[in-house]
């Protein structure tokens, strides 16, 4: 980077970045595991897959927001040279370097639907829901310290993701307006031209 900038990705980004796609999985694979019967039969499996979608969010939508309260609280101030990273860019980075795991994570989904239908799948929708819930709580609290909270992409690990993993010794902070992502890691909505 010129001038010693850094690569910086927003934290919201990433944590949502994974959001989509294991709900997606996650929805399909409970369909179509759905219409299996099962060892279980599927008012069982639906049953067990309902209490298995609030077990992932509720583990997940809190994880680790000690770590993430602290790191913003000591973010500094985003350099001049200092490159923001598209919200794209930090997405399909992330989608590639969990691409296998995804995968892995479908197939296994699928195949649990044998003993116990769709509750595989939607276990993997429930973890999805829980990093939506977690990138909405990132984006309440960039809302209530009015800065965008950015972390050094050479600190994410090499598969793109853990934004408050160990690597990460502090973030970066930005104004509200800056990049094309807004508070949270949705896309920033673009007002219409009258």
């Amino acid at each position: 980077m010129a001038r010693g900038g850094q690569g910086l990705a927003r934290v919201a980004v990433v944590v949502r970045a994974g959001a989509a796609p294991m709900w997606w999985l996650g929805v399909f694979a409970a369909g179509i595991g759905g219409l299996v019967p099962g060892v279980t039969g599927r008012r069982i499996g639906l049953l067990a897959g309902a209490a298995l979608f609030l077990a992932g969010t509720a583990v997940v939508a809190p994880a680790r927001r000690g770590r993430y309260t602290a790191l913003a609280r000591g973010a500094t101030r985003a350099g001049r040279y200092d490159i923001l990273q598209d919200r794209a860019v930090t997405v399909r980075n992330w989608r590639r370097g969990h691409r296998w795991w995804l995968l892995a994570a479908f197939l296994a989904a699928l195949g649990s639907s044998v003993a116990v239908p769709a509750a595989g799948g939607m276990l993997l929708a429930g973890l999805g829901t829980g990093l939506r819930l977690k990138a909405a709580w990132l984006g309440r609290l960039e809302r209530a310290g009015e800065t965008l909270l950015w972390v050094r992409v050479d600190w994410l690990d090499g598969r793109g993701g853990r934004p408050a993993g160990k690597a990460v010794k502090a973030l970066r902070g930005t104004g509200i307006a800056a990049g094309d992502a807004a508070p949270g890691g949705a896309r920033r909505r673009t007002a219409a031209l009258v």
